[in-house]
């Protein structure tokens, strides 16, 4: 069974050659290598990963990320981030893109009314451009959204049904404030027990453009590992978007300590456990490959 890991992150020290954003949770001389991805991608027998920007929006920012796509192209494909002003998002884009290695960028943002009864012209959002160019060029959108958005999805997604979409961590959209960083420095979101937005997320599973991960589990729980309380989440999007449109990730690195990168390639078995075997490869490997369109590796 080939095995990928469709989220998580990578970042170096703040250098001349790699520069990124530093603040207090991310000073300089913080650091989580490639090369430690990698060990633990060999212990647990993972093939291919997806690494997702962060720290930084700029060209520049990307530095890591590209050195690492460039340095492994048979285990790694690549997101990418685009400034919130960025006054020609087009060319930041292809630049980004420009050899293959990253195939897409991540939102938090749709840029649409806040008013679900409000009017609403796609034109007039502030990423329509970005939908638009990644329908011209095949990239995709990965969707970490605030609640505020999710009303917005299915506008973007009717008009530019070509573009793969690919939501987050559950498909959960945080509210104002709901998200902070626990005790251990690792992302914590406060939600309910059935997250709201599941509503607008169920409705966006017959869109056969839009996939989903299963992932950032720690972040939502409310129980220790294997986090039994989302188990009906897991249920739920199982019986909407189906095997072949959901995807397992790890959001390294924030879990290797606490419950392991090992331990989470028993969490799809634990949450959903009448998987069939071919069910189960999908989500663990299989979806990824064939959605997001990994490289062949022998």
């Amino acid at each position: 069974m080939k095995r990928i890991d469709a989220h998580l992150h990578v970042f170096a020290k703040a250098t001349t050659e790699f520069p990124r954003q530093t603040d207090d949770l991310f000073p300089p001389e913080r650091e989580e290598p490639v090369e430690k991805l990698l060990a633990e991608m060999e212990k647990h027998h993972v093939d291919q990963a997806m690494l997702v920007q962060m720290l930084g929006e700029d060209l520049k920012h990307h530095a890591y990320l590209r050195h690492c796509l460039t340095s492994y192209p048979d285990r790694f494909l690549g997101i990418g981030l685009i400034p919130p002003q960025c006054q020609n998002p087009e060319d930041h884009m292809d630049r980004l893109a420009d050899d293959g290695r990253i195939i897409g960028f991540r939102l938090g943002t749709l840029g649409g009314p806040r008013d679900p009864f409000a009017p609403t012209d796609v034109r007039q959002f502030a990423t329509y451009r970005i939908w638009q160019h990644a329908a011209k060029h095949d990239y995709v959108m990965w969707l970490y959204l605030q609640a505020v958005d999710a009303h917005l999805v299915a506008y973007m997604v009717d008009a530019f049904p070509q573009v793969r979409v690919v939501f987050n961590h559950l498909g959960v959209c945080p509210g104002v404030g709901k998200f902070s960083w626990d005790e251990k420095q690792r992302p914590h979101v406060d939600s309910p027990d059935f997250f709201t937005t599941m509503h607008t997320i169920h409705r966006l599973a017959r869109y056969d453009n839009v996939a989903l991960h299963l992932s950032g589990q720690y972040a939502f729980s409310k129980e220790p590992f294997p986090y039994q309380d989302l188990e009906g989440v897991h249920r739920y999007l199982l019986h909407g978007f189906g095997p072949q449109r959901l995807m397992w990730a790890t959001d390294a690195p924030w879990i290797y300590e606490k419950p392991g990168y090992g331990a989470l390639l028993n969490v799809i078995g634990e949450l959903l456990p009448n998987l069939s075997e071919a069910d189960h490869a999908a989500i663990m490997g299989g979806t990824a490959q064939q959605f997001l369109r990994f490289p062949q590796v022998n």
